[in-house]
């Protein structure tokens, strides 16, 4: 697994100047078990969605992270495997603040024309999840119980993740179901060529030690590049676009 996925990062196109990251996503070319392995051969097949950009005024990604996506009538698929030389991770309650740890986010507006209705993933490397509705018709709490969503990650259950001196990367591997974003889609399940905006995002953990207020996180990165004035994942547009192919992805 590991070799296939480094091999796609090597291969990731990298953007010049300030641009929206641009994703075609194909057909899950085989079943996908959602155990944080990410061995399947849809996996191996899908195309690496490119590389993340730091967020603010650093000047690189520390540690890079390559995603890969896939979709069935059913699910879209996420894989996330982020190279990460320390790993921590310390809330386990369910919409904790699991961006104090090493974590990545999915934030997905399933309609292009209304790109501020959108949906958050949020997930630890202990597998605590966050999730958010931020749409014009939700009118429940600050945070939202997405239907029938599995995921995994490299260790998931676990209690706490200290920094160790044999962390390498960690993983996190996910369907969602795509009836979750029924009121906002055009079409469910999306038809061939329907476009979605969305970014991936991660965060490198702060090991337990609570930041300064005021004080800018760092370790911050995102797949679709945010302006550098701009250090909130939640600016949906700058979201970057992908789009469903009916087809899986060619040899």
């Amino acid at each position: 697994m590991s070799r296939h996925w480094l091999i796609a990062l090597l291969a990731c196109p990298l953007l010049s100047g300030q641009q929206f990251a641009h994703y075609d996503i194909y057909r899950a070319a085989s079943p996908v078990v959602v155990d944080g392995k990410l061995d399947e051969p849809a996996w191996e097949q899908a195309p690496a969605a490119g590389d993340f950009h730091p967020v603010g005024d650093e000047p690189k990604v520390r540690q890079q992270t390559i995603v890969k996506l896939a979709w069935d009538d059913e699910n879209l698929y996420l894989g996330y495997y982020c190279l990460d030389r320390r790993i921590s991770a310390y809330i386990t309650e369910r919409h904790g603040p699991v961006s104090q740890d090493d974590c990545v986010e999915l934030f997905l507006s399933p309609n292009p024309s209304k790109v501020r209705n959108y949906y958050t993933f949020e997930i630890n490397a202990i597998g605590a999840m966050l999730n958010r509705n931020r749409t014009d018709w939700w009118t429940g709490p600050p945070t939202w119980e997405p239907d029938g969503v599995q995921y995994r990650t490299t260790w998931h259950g676990q209690a706490k993740k200290d920094v160790s001196n044999d962390d390498e990367y960690w993983i996190v591997e996910m369907a969602v179901p795509l009836r979750n974003f029924a009121k906002d889609a055009i079409h469910m399940p999306p038809a061939d060529g329907d476009e979605w905006r969305l970014n991936l995002n991660r965060l490198e953990g702060t090991e337990g030690v609570r930041q300064p207020s005021g004080q800018p996180r760092a370790g911050l990165s995102t797949w679709s590049p945010l302006p550098k004035q701009i250090r909130s994942f939640h600016s949906p547009d700058w979201f970057g676009w992908v789009r469903f192919v009916a087809s899986a992805p060619p040899k």
